[in-house]
């Protein structure tokens, strides 16, 4: 009787597994997948796209108050879901060459960072927020200060 490790369907098992654990441990090293677990806004700039971002932050009174994560990640534990879905949308349209220039928020991205400017501005613009715009929706801090943070 042949021991199972020479059969061909292990082989074929260890190929099946092994290849695919290969190439995303290659590429989870190569795209540094480890500085996406950290604050630090230099894990943006892994991407050429954020560089201009990254620049503009670096130049804002936003850079001593606050990293990436702090205005476009809710700060509760929800924080960690939407981090890995994030970086796995991110990584996919990299991957593929598939994201549009420049970058464009989306409008549940645009709410996460809507709820960080109330979080820390809250008290100082608490007035202008709770006053309803034009179509008696509250007025969003994105609509004048589309350029805050970067």
């Amino acid at each position: 009787m042949t021991p199972v490790t020479n059969t061909p369907l292990f082989l074929l098992l260890i190929c099946a597994l092994g290849i695919p654990a290969g190439i995303g441990g290659y590429t989870f090293l190569y795209a540094k997948g480890l500085s996406y677990l950290s604050s630090d806004p230099k894990a943006c700039v892994n991407c050429h796209i954020m560089n201009e971002n990254y620049d503009g932050w670096m130049k804002s009174g936003h850079r001593h108050t606050a990293t990436c994560v702090d205005c476009h990640l809710p700060q509760d534990l929800a924080k960690w879901p939407i981090k890995a879905d994030r970086g796995f949308k991110h990584a996919v349209a990299f991957t593929l060459q598939n994201f549009k220039e420049p970058i464009e928020i989306t409008a549940g991205d645009r709410a996460i960072v809507q709820d960080n400017c109330s979080r820390c501005h809250g008290e100082l613009v608490h007035a202008v927020i709770e006053s309803p715009g034009q179509h008696e929706q509250p007025l969003l801090c994105l609509h004048c200060h589309s350029g805050a943070g970067h």
